[in-house]
């Protein structure tokens, strides 16, 4: 029996399965057994991380991430959870929550649902800290009104650090460079690790105790150590430490780790420094700015001195001009001058009225030479000469006048110097030695040389008795 023909397309069994040999589940259903799953088989634990992308939302819940180097998950503290430390969740803190594992649906994300927080490693470390500031600064030893300013020019400080400490060599760096002179006394102490605290404080008292010596007093104490972790500092952090910061009779300028760095000797020191090279060069500022100033200080003053020199010298000037302007012989030339221009206006007007007159006696000649009238011709000449004549008088008279104006003046100038005083009788009494001229007799003691100046020649003389001045 042959077999029934067949293509590509025939094949046993069925294209699609039937309904029962499958389940399609939608994704609700498969998120809830996620949840319930996650719920049932985990439950409540605890793990530890930090905190990141920390947001309190207006509703009261809390959302962030918690994670490690390799991995996260997400968080939420819900407002109706009553969480002791809920203030204290804040980026960056290590902490260790007790939580139930769960599935937001929505999201299709897990999360874990906090239902307790404890600090972790530097978490707990930075709650201490800001217990111990907050019960301090309860106490007043951070109250600004109780810090004493730094010394200005600093002679003798104490220093509390480590031998072997970086800080140690930037603080002698420092100060070689900015002000050799200072005299620091050494105190020795642990900065790190167990009983570093108590040695800081004992520094503190040892200073203050050598400061209370006759001769020994120290300007300042500075405190301080290189950068590091919150751990590294921690002795800073100790309430040991910061009470002996407060009860130092001596000023105290705390300079610990780098310039982000704070610690609790940093509120209770009466200065806070960024650095400990910053904590030098606070208490050298006054020498080093002084010794700046001293070597500025040349400059300025010839630049001053210049300066005063060339105004000097501007008056000067200026009243040399003046007395040049004022002197009788630029006022005689002056008036020479003027004299001059006078004349010489004269002359031009001299000449005007000659050529004026020259012309109007030729228009005469030449009507006279075409009227030939003899006798208006006879009267007109005799009518010029006069003129003339009178003209020749006047100029003669001005000219003449003028002169003896100038002469005048010259008389009035000769007769205000002291020479004409001097030929008129009078005589001038000076001090032989310095040529101070004696106006009254109480100028003169027994014994002085005087020299007289008369109209020609000086007499010389002596006071021989006590004058009187009379009335």
């Amino acid at each position: 029996m042959p077999r029934p023909a067949s293509s590509q397309w025939d094949f046993g069994g069925e294209l699609f399965p039937k309904e029962a040999v499958r389940r399609v589940f939608s994704v609700s259903e498969l998120t809830g057994d996620i949840r319930r799953l996650l719920e049932r088989h985990i439950g409540q634990l605890w793990v530890g991380g930090e905190i990141t992308n920390c947001r309190a939302q207006s509703s009261g819940h809390v959302y962030f991430t918690l994670k490690d180097a390799g991995a996260q998950i997400s968080c939420v503290l819900f407002r109706g959870d009553a969480v002791a430390g809920r203030e204290t969740l804040q980026d960056g803190q290590k902490m260790i929550l007790k939580g139930e594992l769960t599935v937001y649906e929505p999201r299709g994300q897990y999360q874990l649902r906090v239902l307790a927080i404890e600090p972790q490693g530097v978490g707990a470390l930075q709650a201490a800290f800001e217990r111990l500031k907050q019960k301090l600064a309860a106490e007043g030893l951070f109250d600004p009104a109780r810090k004493r300013p730094p010394p200005r020019f600093a002679q003798r400080i104490g220093l509390a650090t480590s031998p072997a400490a970086a800080a140690l060599r930037d603080v002698l760096h420092a100060v070689r460079r900015r002000n050799p002179a200072l005299e620091i006394i050494f105190a020795p102490c642990a900065v790190q690790g167990a009983g570093a605290g108590a040695e800081i404080a004992a520094a503190l008292a040892a200073l203050n105790q050598w400061s209370q010596q006759p001769g020994q007093k120290l300007d300042a104490i500075l405190l301080t150590r290189g950068g590091g972790s919150l751990e590294d500092l921690w002795a800073f952090n100790e309430e040991a430490v910061a009470r002996a910061v407060v009860q130092s009779a001596v000023p105290v300028v705390s300079a610990v780790g780098h310039e982000i760095d704070f610690t609790i000797s940093d509120f209770a020191a009466d200065v806070r420094a960024a650095t400990p090279t910053a904590g030098a060069e606070i208490l050298t500022e006054g020498v080093f700015a002084a010794s700046r100033w001293m070597a500025q200080a040349g400059g300025q003053m010839r630049e001053a001195a210049l300066r005063r020199l060339a105004s000097e010298h501007r008056n000067v000037g200026r009243l040399a001009q003046r007395l040049r302007a004022a002197h009788p012989r630029r006022q005689l030339n002056q008036q020479w001058q003027r004299l001059d221009d006078l004349q010489g206006a004269l002359s031009r007007t001299v000449r005007r009225e000659l050529q004026q007159r020259q012309l109007a006696a030729r228009a005469l000649a030449l009507r006279l030479g075409r009227l030939r009238p003899g006798r208006i011709l006879a009267r007109r000449r005799e009518l010029l000469a006069q003129r003339e004549g009178r003209l020749r008088e006047q100029t003669a008279h001005r000219l003449r006048t003028l002169r003896q104006q100038c002469h005048a003046l010259a008389d009035q100038l000769r007769l205000l110097g002291p020479e004409q005083v001097l030929a008129r009788g009078y005589s001038i009494t000076m001090d032989a030695g310095d040529g101070r001229v004696i106006r009254a007799a109480g100028e003169t003691r027994p014994g002085q040389k005087l020299k007289t100046r008369l109209k020609t020649g000086e007499v010389q003389s002596v006071v021989t008795d006590k004058p009187h001045s009379g009335s």
